[in-house]
C-alpha cells in the first residue's frame, strides 16, 4: 500500500467516533478489554468487536491474550503521538479512564504466589529501571542487588519455572512481576514483614517497615 492510499485508510479508521473514543481511552498506556472499550465507545459488544478488528487491521492497536481475557493497547508510541497531535488540533482534552477496582486490592494483593496491584507494578518497573533485569533474566548488577536484598538466586534457579516474567495486572493494566523471582519477592516481603497478608482476601497491607525498607533499598515510594 502506498502512502497516498495508506493515509486515508488510517484516517478513516481513526475518524469514526466510537473508534476514536476507544483509541483515546488507551492513551494512558493501560490495556482494556473489549467489554470496557464497548462501554467507553457507547456501543454494543458485537459492534465493539467490529471496531477493534478495524483498528487492529489498520495497525493502530494490538491484542494480548491472557487466560480467558483479551486485552487491547495502542500499537506503539507512534500511534500515541499521532493521537496526541490530533487532540492538540481539536483543542479538547479527553476524560481520564478510572477503574472501579476496590482501593485495598488496587494497592497491593497476591496474584497466585507473587505481588500484584500498584506495588507489584512498581517493583516490576523499578527492577527494569535499575537494570537488574534484561529480558526478564538477571544482569550482573541484578544478581548482586537481589542477593543483597535477600533473594537467593541459586534457589530460584533450581525451581522448574521461568526465572521472571511479566504478568498483566487486572487493576493497573500494566505488567507486574511473575515467575520464580516474583514468588521469591513475595516470600521475602512476608518474611521481612514488609507486607502482611489479609486472612479473608488477597489484599496485602504494606507496613511502615515495608515502606521504609523499599524506599531505602529500592527507591520505591509507596
Amino acid at each position: 500500500m502506498t502512502v497516498d492510499s495508506a493515509v486515508p485508510a488510517i484516517a478513516a479508521a481513526i475518524g469514526e467516533p466510537a473508534r476514536a473514543r476507544m483509541l483515546y481511552c488507551l492513551m494512558d498506556g493501560h490495556v482494556r478489554t473489549s467489554t470496557e472499550l464497548a462501554v467507553v465507545a457507547e456501543v454494543s459488544p458485537s459492534t465493539a468487536s467490529f471496531h477493534l478488528k478495524r483498528l487492529e487491521a489498520a495497525g493502530l492497536i494490538k491484542a494480548l491474550s491472557q487466560g480467558k481475557h483479551r486485552y487491547y493497547s495502542l500499537e506503539g508510541a507512534r500511534v500515541a503521538t499521532v493521537l496526541e497531535s490530533l487532540s492538540v488540533l481539536a483543542g479538547k482534552p479527553r476524560d481520564k479512564f478510572v477503574p472501579n477496582t476496590p482501593r485495598r486490592l488496587c494497592a497491593a494483593r497476591t496474584c497466585y504466589d507473587h505481588i500484584a496491584g500498584t506495588l507489584g507494578v512498581l517493583l516490576h518497573d523499578r527492577l527494569q529501571e535499575l537494570n537488574w533485569l534484561s529480558s526478564y533474566e538477571p544482569t550482573a548488577a541484578g544478581t548482586k542487588g537481589l542477593e543483597a536484598l535477600g533473594v537467593n538466586i541459586t534457589e530460584i534457579r533450581a525451581l522448574r519455572r521461568r526465572f521472571a516474567s511479566p504478568c498483566l495486572d487486572w487493576s493497573e493494566r500494566r505488567p507486574h512481576l511473575g515467575g520464580a523471582l516474583g514468588a521469591g519477592l513475595l516470600t521475602l516481603a512476608l518474611k521481612r514483614k514488609w507486607v502482611s497478608q489479609d486472612l479473608d482476601s488477597r489484599a496485602l497491607e504494606i507496613t511502615s517497615t515495608g515502606r521504609r525498607e523499599m524506599r531505602s533499598r529500592l527507591g520505591i515510594n509507596v
